[in-house]
């Protein structure tokens, strides 16, 4: 059961950068129910993070956050870093809704769970959450406060650029998101020069990539870039963008 649980994991993700969320949606329910019958609560928590995270992308942080909070059902079963992803997991729901105190809460649990991670207690599949994982997943939840909340982007922007200088190639996907992010960050609360220099970096490597998610954060940069018409800078980087997404 714990077998077809952590295959399960892997085709729902896989469907998720596809974009085929029923398909998605369906390969994560089933592993849920696996994992808890084989009870595994480590995967469990995965796959509760794997849910939570799929709600909230496709506009639904309400069910994301019931997510998340099965998930950190008998959190004391859980390691510390699990503990991280998943208090992340509910900081980004929070934030959807546009829940100052809740996501900020929840930054600040996340956050005192990853300080008392201990890697050689997590199970293989959590190797990727490491520090710049965590400050990528945190900036995620913050970005909202700022983009749609007013609340300062100093925070969000040092973790995004912290994110961006740890991640090593291993983990080139993440760099990519979070140096888009950071680059529209910037272009909408920052400067915009610098903006557009992140972005053609950003671009370096999610030119490369096949990720509908990646893809769309681009859009979203391309979007913010257009508010500036009268820089030549920002038109050149939104050709570039069109050119490398996907028709």
């Amino acid at each position: 059961m714990a077998a077809v649980a952590r295959l399960g994991t892997v085709v729902g993700a896989s469907h998720f950068d596809a974009y085929a969320h029923d398909d998605a949606r369906n390969a994560f329910q089933v592993a849920s129910e696996c994992s808890t019958a084989a009870g595994d609560w480590h995967l469990r928590a995965k796959i509760y993070s794997c849910l939570a995270r799929q709600a909230i992308w496709i506009g639904d942080p309400d069910t994301g956050l019931t997510y998340a909070e099965t998930g950190l059902v008998r959190s004391e079963r859980l390691t510390a870093t699990e503990r991280a992803m998943l208090y992340t997991a509910r900081a980004r729901a929070y934030g959807k809704l546009n829940d100052v105190a809740g996501a900020l809460t929840s930054v600040g649990q996340a956050d005192d769970a990853f300080s008392q991670s201990e890697p050689a207690e997590d199970p293989p599949w959590m190797a990727y959450y490491d520090h710049s994982q965590h400050l990528g997943d945190t900036a995620h939840a913050l970005f909202d406060l700022v983009m749609y909340r007013g609340q300062d982007p100093g925070q969000a922007q040092h973790r995004f650029a912290t994110a961006v200088a740890g991640h090593e190639d291993a983990f080139k996907r993440s760099r990519a998101i979070s140096r888009t992010k950071l680059a529209s960050l910037l272009m909408a609360k920052g400067d915009p020069m610098e903006a557009i220099s992140i972005g053609h970096r950003a671009l370096n490597e999610v030119g490369r990539l096949t990720s509908r998610r990646a893809a769309d954060d681009l859009k979203e940069l391309g979007r913010l870039a257009a508010r500036y018409p009268e820089l030549e800078d920002a038109l050149q980087l939104r050709r570039r963008i069109r050119a490398v997404l996907p028709a």
